[in-house]
């Protein structure tokens, strides 16, 4: 992998990770297109080092909702913030089980084929069809006006814990994670704009979890790739971050506007592509 592979890969990222197109699938598309032979493993190594960028971009852009979380939970405080904290670590239980009792046939799936992408590319744009259509469908018959994103009710423990599992089975390559968590949220009633932050706040744990277990498996020397270098690997760090500081918000302001279905329609023709070729 040269550096030009790693900046194009970190831009994918970057955009992918925020918007519901799915940002492992569109790493595999682009590293088929760029030839790049990246085993299982090295390629989910890569990509946790580009899912890292983006979650720091995450901490940048609601950094105001981040440190106040931070705040209240180890401080011990009573109040929402703290309460929000546990609703998070309730939706990362199911990805903790994932992650800890299937690992290796997740990684089966990670530079593998796109015929796994191009499935699951069409599975989430069902599943922004169907969010954004039942929702509508409510609201038309009135069981549930939904006029704003602050309209609906707040993120319950059982929705968090139901949003999670979301999470947890778009792990695969294709499925969009965030495209996966905001449509579960939004089919379950709660309000968008919580919805939109809850998502992309829910991933941190997860994702410098795996990040900590892999930079001891660095230091142990049971990690490492020669195929992806340090100066490419940087590379696509930074563009990841840069690009996702800017996605973050943008998405944010798709969410509240309720716009998701169109990326439906672009999940559906990129996935019919991989399937064919």
């Amino acid at each position: 992998m040269d550096c030009l592979d790693s900046f194009i890969l970190g831009l994918v990222q970057g955009l992918a990770e925020y918007l519901p197109i799915s940002s492992s699938g569109h790493l595999e598309i682009c590293q088929d297109l760029l030839g790049l032979d990246l085993s299982g493993k090295d390629a989910l190594q890569f990509d946790l080092i580009l899912h890292v960028a983006t979650v720091l971009s995450t901490i940048v852009i609601l950094w105001r909702e981040f440190s106040g979380l931070c705040t209240s939970f180890f401080t011990f405080k009573r109040d929402a913030n703290t309460t929000i904290v546990w609703k998070i670590l309730v939706s990362s239980i199911p990805v903790a089980i994932v992650g800890l009792c299937f690992k290796d046939v997740v990684e089966s799936f990670f530079g593998s084929n796109l015929t796994v992408v191009g499935i699951c590319l069409i599975v989430t744009a069902a599943l922004l069809a169907f969010a954004y259509f039942s929702r509508t469908l409510i609201s038309s018959r009135g069981l549930h006006e939904v006029r704003s994103a602050s309209d609906g009710r707040p993120i319950s423990y059982l929705d968090a814990f139901i949003i999670g599992c979301a999470q947890a089975i778009a792990v695969l390559p294709g499925l969009s994670r965030s495209g996966s968590t905001i449509a579960t949220g939004i089919i379950l009633g709660n309000k968008r704009d919580q919805v939109a932050k809850f998502s992309f706040l829910m991933v941190i744990i997860p994702i410098l979890g795996e990040a900590l277990l892999t930079v001891i498996k660095l230091i142990k020397g049971e990690a490492g790739s020669e195929s992806i270098g340090f100066l490419p690997a940087i590379i696509g760090f930074v563009t990841a971050f840069i690009v996702g500081c800017i996605a973050c918000q943008w998405m944010i302001n798709l969410v509240k506007r309720g716009r998701l279905v169109w990326f439906s329609i672009y999940c559906v023709i990129v996935g019919i592509i991989c399937l064919i070729f």
